[in-house]
């Protein structure tokens, strides 16, 4: 590592702020760049904007040794830095094709500061071809050749919410730079701070496409795990205990069902390759439908929620629902992409009081998705009960705690024969 390296990284949310910070903490010296003020200050004052452990502490210690700041200045960041690293979003619009607005204004800004021999890193998401397409024609803007003047390399994150510290300084990480030059820099800077295996595949090209096949592998799966419990449904067969037997096989991986898939990866991502494959002719059939199937399944817990409470004498739209969890997933506070948002929109929309719990999620967040904000007692009071994410608050819920007698449970935490032989109608993706 060069003395003298200095990196401006763009986007200081889940994945860019802890990759400021660990590169801070391998010596490097880093100002990360925010539209937002609010994060801009917080982070200059050694606090964490987001929750994710560990994270505050390395924070608050490197903005004290000076070896990380932040700023909205993104041109100032450009020019006093060699190595510029873009961590900004890329949501789908609203055809489910890629939104690559942050990502273009990163690099225009980028373009401005940048100077012979800089390096630009893109890890943001994006449908392949976009660092050759989109992003080096923008920073050539400034004058400068791509590959003679300076380089751009790709590297896809992969980190998990809540335990992004571990997976980030353990996990894999691939590198693919349009020359030599640029790929082993990159290797150079992310092999700092990984001690997992980094790999370097041929060009950018493959490195994008590589990220989009990790993740959509995972929402086919997950597609096909859903599908299967909606069919074991229908012929009273508990689909858990059918995946964990089928698991035993040793070449099978059957994931967990549910109501839903969320988060800013695996319920986006997919969309890139149907994307592009649909630009070059080549239908992508099975990712579409998977995409398709996994969207559905608040449709079917709310049809869960009309069915039990019809089969209590209860209207759904006289009745009232308490949602557990509108976060994604569990322990964490990450609410993008979250399934529970459709089912509060299916469950207003059919007319009943929807009541929602989180103990991660801020209540005004709550209210913003059109459920009422409440405690986990009142939550529970309800005429009928969705857990929807498997926080570690819900596993210690008892039966004696459901006061109306319906709970949809579609998260395997709670043992659904302790609840149903205490009078509890228990259902939930995939249980009878």
């Amino acid at each position: 590592m060069n003395n003298q390296t200095r990196i401006a990284l763009y986007g200081l949310g889940y994945i860019g702020l802890p990759t400021a910070s660990l590169l801070a903490k391998n010596g490097y010296k880093v100002v990360g760049v925010d539209i937002n003020p609010q994060t801009v200050e917080k982070i200059n004052s050694g606090i964490s904007p987001i929750m994710e452990p560990g994270l505050e502490t390395i924070i608050s210690d490197m903005v004290a040794n000076k070896m990380l700041s932040a700023t909205t200045n993104g041109v100032e960041a450009a020019v006093n830095s060699n190595i510029m690293i873009v961590v900004v979003p890329t949501p789908v619009d609203n055809n489910n094709c890629s939104d690559l607005t942050a990502v273009i204004s990163a690099c225009e800004t980028i373009s401005k500061g940048l100077k012979k021999d800089d390096l630009v890193i893109i890890e943001s998401t994006s449908p392949p071809y976009t660092c050759e397409n989109v992003v080096i024609p923008i920073l050539e803007k400034s004058g400068l050749k791509s590959g003679k003047d300076f380089g751009v390399a790709y590297t896809p994150e992969r980190a998990l919410p809540n335990n992004t510290i571990y997976e980030m300084t353990h996990n894999a990480r691939i590198i693919g730079g349009i020359n030599p030059e640029s790929s082993a820099q990159a290797a150079e800077i992310y092999g700092s701070i990984t001690e997992g295996k980094v790999v370097t595949v041929k060009d950018t090209v493959t490195a994008e496409m590589v990220k989009l096949m990790e993740n959509t592998y995972r929402d086919t799966n997950i597609a096909l795990a859903n599908e299967l419990a909606m069919v074991c449904e229908s012929i009273n067969i508990d689909v858990i205990e059918a995946i964990e037997a089928s698991n035993y096989h040793p070449r099978v991986n059957i994931h967990t069902p549910g109501p839903g898939v969320g988060g800013h990866c695996l319920s986006i991502d997919p969309y890139f390759i149907v994307e592009i494959a649909k630009e070059n002719g080549v239908p992508a059939r099975l990712i579409q439908t998977a995409r398709e199937i996994n969207e559905h399944m608040p449709n079917h817990v709310a049809s869960l929620v009309e069915k039990s409470l019809k089969n209590k004498g209860k209207s759904i739209s006289s009745s009232t629902v308490g949602v557990l969890g509108v976060a994604y997933k569990g322990n964490v506070a990450d609410y993008r992409e979250t399934p529970s948002k459709n089912l509060i929109d299916t469950l207003n929309g059919l007319g009943a009081k929807v009541l929602a719990n989180d103990p991660y999620v801020d209540p005004e967040i709550i209210r913003r998705m059109e459920a009422e904000p409440v405690d986990l007692k009142e939550a529970l009071n309800c005429d009928c009960v969705v857990l929807m994410t498997d926080h570690d608050d819900y596993r210690s819920i008892t039966p004696e705690m459901i006061k109306k007698s319906i709970l949809i449970c579609n998260r395997p935490i709670l043992d659904q024969d302790l609840f149903k032989s205490s009078g509890i109608e228990f259902k939930g993706v995939g249980r009878n």
